[in-house]
């Protein structure tokens, strides 16, 4: 259900009548955990015509892209936490030592309570609704937050959600920052923001005063290391994929490419190729940006380089579009070698060899992703183990986020904590440890007063 009354009560009456729900007990069984999971599913089958039209209205996205980026994303999610719930669900045993025989100890996953989840514009479904899957997989309540700037879409997940899920036990809260900061108020057990890392400061700033405990999923530049060995069409094309993708507005998106320098000018040849085949049957060359605070700097990043612009560069100021852009050897202090892009601008370097990548990156502060193309499954692994990043791919770019059996999530600037999964089911669980131990035997060398030879037998056992 959507909440439609001033923020502050609206969270103070929310939270209490999540705790409410959550007292009885009703979502920590495992029936009401895969109904919300399938209910999830059913939600992507069925309307996916909706959710298509919503990121059309919002973002600009073809139906294509809005399957890929946001239903089948989310739909994968739902169906491998519904699949493998009840293993994840089950005690783990842990050895005990000798001292503490006769007894058993075991690891039990219990819900947290009530989860606030705080989804970002840029892909507006699988950012909420995936962190919902961990949530409700893991028996909570919660409060999903979508952004303000996508609102169609966030209209769309207020109605359906209640009308496919548990209504009181999970609702909807449109609003804008001062709607989150509310919420962030009222104490929830855990929240889950993704988002730029400037904001996510602001949102672990704000969870401080009630301990909230924080998973952050943030943004940074990612690199794209290229060998002189690889396969340069295989590149182009993945790099010029991922790259076009919902405009270059995605977290994990490539950022900038170093390439070693014997390779660089065809692999730039054949990107500026790829990009202009990828985009021959488009009637606009241009691509579309969420608002005119985004277009404006990524505008400004074009104008402002120091590097070559090898293709595209033009942009439309009425309609908040950009062309795909690429732009070779700008200075390491450029703007767009800075800042974050999440937009179609590629910066190309060349460097002189895998030695100097390593510590360009490493000079960096950690990205969420990194991606290395090589022939050498070998070196590739070299080199993600010698450069820190939340994520890593070899030979492909951007696809571990789709993979539910791996942890997503970021490193130092680019994030906290990690979800998808079976990672997502422990995040927003708490992993309770228990003893059972026997009255029998109970020695009495154990209590007080300690004889001398009670202390060193203690000290032998203990």
């Amino acid at each position: 259900m959507t909440i439609d009354v001033p923020t502050e009560a609206a969270g103070q009456a929310v939270v209490a009548d999540l705790r409410g729900v959550f007292a009885t007990g009703r979502t920590k069984s495992v029936q009401w955990r895969l109904d919300q999971l399938a209910a999830i599913e059913r939600l992507c089958d069925e309307q996916e015509p909706a959710i298509a039209a919503a990121l059309a209205e919002d973002l600009g996205r073809s139906a294509h892209e809005a399957w890929l980026g946001d239903v089948a994303s989310t739909k994968a999610e739902a169906v491998y936490a519904r699949k493998h719930l009840r293993k994840w669900m089950r005690r783990q045993r842990q050895s005990l030592p000798l001292a503490q025989l006769p007894g058993r100890g075991w690891v039990q996953y219990e819900p947290l309570g009530a989860v606030l989840i705080i989804g970002p514009w840029n892909y507006p479904v699988y950012l909420s609704l995936g962190p919902l899957v961990a949530a409700v997989a893991a028996g909570n309540c919660a409060v999903v937050k979508p952004s303000e700037l996508a609102p169609a879409t966030s209209a769309l997940l207020a109605r359906l959600v209640p009308q496919y899920l548990d209504g009181e036990a999970i609702r909807v809260i449109e609003g804008d920052a001062g709607t989150t900061q509310d919420l962030l108020a009222q104490g929830f057990d855990h929240a889950l923001f993704t988002g730029g890392t400037e904001v996510g400061r602001k949102i672990m700033a704000a969870a401080a005063p009630t301990l909230t405990p924080v998973t952050l999923e943030l943004g940074g530049k990612s690199p794209v290391i290229v060998t002189a060995d690889a396969d340069l069409d295989v590149v182009a094309r993945r790099l010029a994929w991922v790259k076009l993708l919902n405009s270059g507005q995605t977290c994990i998106a490539p950022d900038y490419v170093l390439a070693e320098a014997s390779i660089a000018d065809d692999l730039v040849r054949k990107v500026v190729d790829v990009i202009a085949e990828f985009r021959s049957a488009e009637p606009d060359p241009m691509l579309p940006i969420v608002n005119q605070r985004q277009f404006d700097r990524l505008a400004s990043l074009i104008v402002k380089t120091s590097g070559t612009v090898v293709t595209g560069g033009h942009s439309d100021p009425q309609r908040l579009r950009i062309e795909p852009t690429v732009i070779v050897d700008p200075a390491p202090n450029d703007p767009v070698m800075s800042d974050e892009i999440f937009g179609p601008i590629l910066p190309v370097l060349r460097v002189a060899s895998v030695d100097d990548v390593v510590r360009f990156v490493n000079s960096r502060p950690k990205p969420l992703a990194l991606y290395v193309f090589t022939g050498s499954q070998r070196r590739g692994r070299e080199i993600i183990d010698a450069v820190p990043s939340g994520g890593a791919v070899i030979n492909h770019i951007a696809m571990h986020c789709l993979v539910p059996q791996l942890p997503f999530g970021g490193v130092g600037a680019s994030g906290m904590g990690a979800y998808h999964g079976k990672w997502g089911f422990e995040t927003l669980s708490h992993r309770r440890a228990v003893l059972a131990k026997w009255a029998k035997p109970d020695p009495s060398l154990m209590y007080p007063p300690y004889t001398d030879r009670a202390l060193k037998i203690m000290r032998k056992l203990l």
